[in-house]
């Protein structure tokens, strides 16, 4: 991979990277190369700060750098008001690309109803420009032609390209906006459930390959490719990968000259997971895969360091008063940032009710983090005498059909509290009186062979661990559209102006 060569761990056994190469939801892949270092935007939806970017030196091991929003819009859904929301909504699908030293990751939005483009010069350490534009070009991929025109590919089911304004204001008056490509599934079979989308589009040695995926009835995610030596067709197509589902992405080259395709693969209540898949020609086609096969071992001498570029555990010391949040975090909808604080009490996150709301999943201020598997855990500890009557504070598998453990203030008796949500009406599994300001919440996620089970634990000493409640089966459900999270929460039925906090998050592998 790249300059990686297996002489370089001479003297240590060489390890090779294995499938999944990240094994929590990070769906729609979008990847470039620029000077040896591989960047990656993925999906995050109506989590704020959005549309994520990553780094790798190897194509295996991911370093969350950046976010191209904070915000994507200011919106009663965004702002999880009047009793609607964004889920499943937000931002979609991003396309990646490198132009002229600039960095452009565009998504779009149905929440919003527009095309978005955010530019930076520095994608690690720099600010984004954002550029906005009416209407939704669905599944897009950007493209700046050699002769200076700037092209969008975008559609599902039927493919077209759309022609930009130079300055990328929005589609170009009178410029080219055709179909390049109809009914681009058809290949895969007559009867579709999913109509092609997910377009990719790349140039090399003079041809324009685009990828897609569709969805035939009683099978899987079938990736496409269609290839022309003219952007505007005609093309020709074929059924690229038809493995497990694993679908929707594009291809790579590494320094060395190899290639490498990135895809997810929907696995449970996980998520869309990340595979990587070895890529030969033939042909002037890309064959992706070994036999039609993705391997479970690469030929990459590289260790799989899992998700610890993406997720983390948080302390929450703080030097200097600084109020800032590690990037693996991200606010469920927009977080409102008058009640949400690092500094008024050291060493701890504290969240302040500011509203009245009747479940958790319209609760404002939500922290996340992905979880992930084989197995995972979520440890805090939480110290609850400002709460108010009426108030819940505590840490939560987050989906529609979620299940928490934290503390209940009613009539002035706090009590730690199960709350399972399996079948979409939450229902207090167990409640036991808390004679303490302070105490240890976990929950375990088991994902093996898709058990996609949560158990829920306390411990008011940080040590011994009681189990309550009972088990949460987890669902990847729509409207969603993701996997489950962990949150930590604050929420009031009845007066708000309550607080908790938090002393720690732990992150880790169950083993």
């Amino acid at each position: 991979m790249g300059k990686i060569t297996p002489q370089m761990f001479t003297g240590t056994s060489v390890h090779f990277a294995e499938n999944p190469i990240i094994w929590a939801d990070v769906p729609d892949m979008s990847i470039i190369r620029v000077n040896g270092m591989f960047y990656m935007s993925s999906t995050t939806m109506h989590m704020s700060p959005g549309l994520p970017i990553m780094k790798s030196k190897d194509l295996v091991n991911w370093e969350l750098v950046s976010y191209a929003y904070d915000t994507l819009a200011d919106t009663a859904e965004l702002r999880l008001e009047n009793g609607r929301n964004a889920y499943g909504g937000g931002s979609w699908a991003s396309c990646l690309r490198y132009h002229n030293g600039v960095f452009y990751a565009s998504t779009f939005s149905y929440t919003t109803g527009k095309t978005y483009i955010f530019t930076t010069d520095d994608i690690e350490n720099g600010s984004w420009n954002t550029i906005s534009f009416t209407p939704v070009l669905h599944d897009h991929s950007l493209y700046f032609a050699d002769d200076g025109r700037v092209f969008m590919v975008y559609g599902g089911g039927d493919i077209r390209i759309a022609e930009l304004n130079r300055d990328l204001s929005g589609i170009k008056p009178n410029g080219i906006n055709t179909l390049i490509i109809p009914d681009a599934g058809k290949m895969a079979g007559e009867d579709l459930m999913l109509h092609a989308e997910g377009s990719q589009l790349i140039k090399h040695e003079g041809y324009y390959y685009l990828f897609n995926i569709t969805w035939p009835r009683n099978g899987m995610r079938t990736v496409l490719v269609h290839r022309a030596d003219n952007i505007f067709g005609p093309y020709e197509g074929r059924v690229a990968l038809r493995d497990r589902g694993i679908a929707q992405g594009s291809i790579i080259d590494t320094p060395d000259g190899g290639w490498y395709a990135y895809m997810f693969r929907d696995f449970g209540a996980v998520g869309r997971i990340a595979y990587i898949i070895p890529v030969t020609w033939e042909d002037g086609w890309p064959i992706l895969g070994i036999d039609g096969k993705v391997p479970a071992t690469l030929n990459i001498p590289v260790k799989n360091i899992g998700v610890s570029g993406i997720v983390t555990s948080d302390e929450f010391n703080r030097n200097h008063g600084d109020n800032f949040l590690p990037l693996a975090w991200q606010w469920n909808h927009n977080p409102d940032n008058r009640l949400w604080c690092l500094v008024e009490r050291s060493g701890y996150l504290r969240l302040t009710t500011g509203r009245v709301d009747t479940d958790v999943l319209q609760a404002r201020n939500t922290l996340t983090q992905r979880t992930f598997g084989p197995k995972s855990e979520a440890i805090t500890a939480i110290e609850v005498s400002n709460m108010r009557d009426g108030d819940y504070a505590g840490i939560i598998a987050l989906q529609r059909r979620y299940g928490f453990v934290g503390v209940k203030m009613e009539n002035g008796i706090k009590s730690i509290v199960m709350v399972n949500a399996g079948i979409e009406v939450p229902i207090e599994i167990e409640s036991i009186q808390l004679m303490q300001d302070r105490v240890c919440i976990k929950i375990v996620c088991d994902y093996v062979n898709r058990n996609d089970i949560a158990f829920f634990f306390y411990s008011l000493n940080g040590e011994d661990w009681i189990r309550i409640g009972d088990t949460l089966q987890m669902s990847y459900n729509m409207p969603h559209f993701m996997g489950y999270r962990f949150g930590l929460f604050n929420f009031a039925t009845k007066i708000p102006g309550g607080f908790v906090d938090f002393d720690f998050f732990r992150v880790s592998v169950e083993k």
